[in-house]
């Protein structure tokens, strides 16, 4: 099992792939650990990449319980990793928890940050997930860890995903509970609890930075990482449809092309970083792939953004419709006038 000793620390990792190819880091959410990330040990590399996967401190098989860690903690420990296993700029992922360790990764180590991938997360609390966050930390506490899995799955997966999946949940819940240990998580949650915001630190990223935001995604909504796509210049935001916060899991093949086709366009030096935003295809073997958001992306509702060519349209439509419903109007009260007139005899 390999595992790399820091500061007294154990960190379990799993390195799949070619050497010599770019290579992805993953960074868990909390309740996960390497093996929640299989599928991508055989599609990343088929299409062109290397997989490092690890168990922060505090889950899986590395050490746990550790008291005190925090998000740059995390951070160092990661670049610690990267050091002892020769791996130079690689494309770091964060998922949720893990997507602020690698939000600080490429914030510390900017140098050392080949690209940036934060799926599913937060550079701040909004009210909504502060409240999330103690309700969870709460049935972790109050309950049991199991529990807490169990307030977890509505909030991870989709209703389809759900109703498909439910003997392959309870054994998903089952391998979490069996391979973490509750005050190991206990003791990640509570990192939040002196959590402060690192927007204003967002600017200092310079890699290249592909987002990615499920359609459903109410642990971690869009407007938190539309915060990250406006503060990262080098940036494109990526909404994945008909998903959850945990669609990593289960959507792994169109996952893996995203992920793949962003790492190609970096090594050949065609990413276009440039604040936008799209929407990726449903089937993983559409082309295109990925299609330009013209609309207002933050709305549930769709609704075109102001001064679009939809919004001078549908004024345009505004304008016309009025006078032919004036000319509706009075005709029919001339009509009506008509009528109310008495006949000549």
């Amino acid at each position: 099992m390999p595992v790399f000793e820091h500061e007294g620390q154990s960190l379990y990792y799993e390195l799949h792939g070619r050497e010599g190819d770019p290579v992805v880091t993953i960074i868990n959410g909390l309740s996960m650990r390497t093996s929640h990330w299989a599928p991508y040990f055989e599609q990343l590399p088929a299409r062109g990449c290397r997989v490092l996967t690890y168990d922060m401190v505090g889950q899986g098989a590395s050490s746990k319980p550790v008291l005190g860690a925090d998000f740059d903690d995390h951070a160092t420990m990661l670049a610690a990793l990267h050091t002892h296993l020769g791996i130079d700029r690689p494309y770091v992922l964060g998922i949720s928890f893990g997507g602020v360790v690698a939000l600080k990764y490429a914030i510390r180590y900017p140098e050392r940050t080949g690209g940036l991938i934060p799926v599913s997360t937060f550079s701040e609390l909004d009210a909504q997930l502060e409240g999330h966050a103690v309700n969870l930390y709460q049935g972790l506490a109050r309950v049991g860890f199991e529990f807490y899995l169990d307030l977890l799955m509505p909030l991870n997966f989709s209703n389809d995903y759900i109703e498909a999946n439910r003997e392959l949940l309870h054994v998903i819940k089952r391998v979490g509970a069996s391979t973490n240990e509750l005050y190991g998580i206990q003791n990640l949650m509570e990192s939040l609890a002196d959590f402060r915001s690192i927007t204003p630190e967002l600017e200092r990223i310079t890699a290249p930075t592909l987002i990615l935001n499920a359609e459903f995604d109410c642990l971690t909504p869009r407007h938190l990482h539309d915060i990250m796509r406006r503060h990262i210049a080098p940036s494109r935001l990526v909404l994945v449809p008909r998903v959850c916060h945990a669609f990593t899991l289960e959507i792994p093949t169109l996952t893996s092309r995203l992920l793949a086709e962003f790492v190609q366009q970096v090594e050949a030096g065609q990413w276009q970083g440039d604040q936008s935003v799209w929407i990726a295809a449903e089937d993983p073997n559409a082309e295109p792939l990925l299609t330009y958001c013209d609309q207002d992306h933050l709305r549930a509702i769709p609704m075109p953004r102001s001064g679009s060519s939809d919004t001078k349209r549908q004024a345009g439509t505004r304008k016309q419709s009025a006078p032919d419903a004036s000319k509706k109007k009075a005709a029919g009260a001339k009509k009506r006038s008509t009528a109310d007139t008495p006949s000549k005899r």
